[in-house]
């Protein structure tokens, strides 16, 4: 049986925050305080392309802090498309940590298709947000 699954994505995960990066050819995160244009915060530093100033994830809360003057300093598309990209891998991460295999595939809307392979005869399949 086949289920449509959406996630709303509160980062909290350091490995998977590193492996988004990877995924998407952005530089390491960096962990401690960032200045932003009007305030200093705490937390995972990632610098998104085209971005003046970081986002920053506070991994206890969950909680996204960045300052992109309203579009700017920076897309909206571009912190989709790291959310996008950190979903896809903290569910890979967690489906194999339960021993499922997963697969992928993008689509043609810019969504990600992960197929998790849950048991003998069962699917599990959910689809991760589009960049907008």
């Amino acid at each position: 049986m086949s289920h449509v699954v959406q996630i709303e994505t509160q980062v909290r995960d350091a490995t998977a925050v590193r492996a988004g990066c990877s995924r998407l050819g952005l530089d390491e995160p960096v962990e401690g305080e960032v200045r932003l244009f009007s305030e200093t915060v705490s937390g995972l530093a990632v610098q998104l392309r085209d971005w003046r100033y970081p986002v920053v994830f506070d991994l206890d809360t969950g909680e996204t802090k960045f300052d992109n003057y309203q579009g700017h300093w920076g897309k909206r598309e571009r912190l989709d498309e790291f959310l996008q990209a950190y979903a896809v891998e903290k569910a890979t991460q967690e489906a194999r940590r339960k021993g499922y295999g997963v697969t992928e595939r993008l689509r043609e809307d810019g969504s990600i298709q992960l197929t998790i392979q849950v048991g003998q005869g069962q699917n599990g399949q959910g689809q991760i947000g589009g960049a907008s």
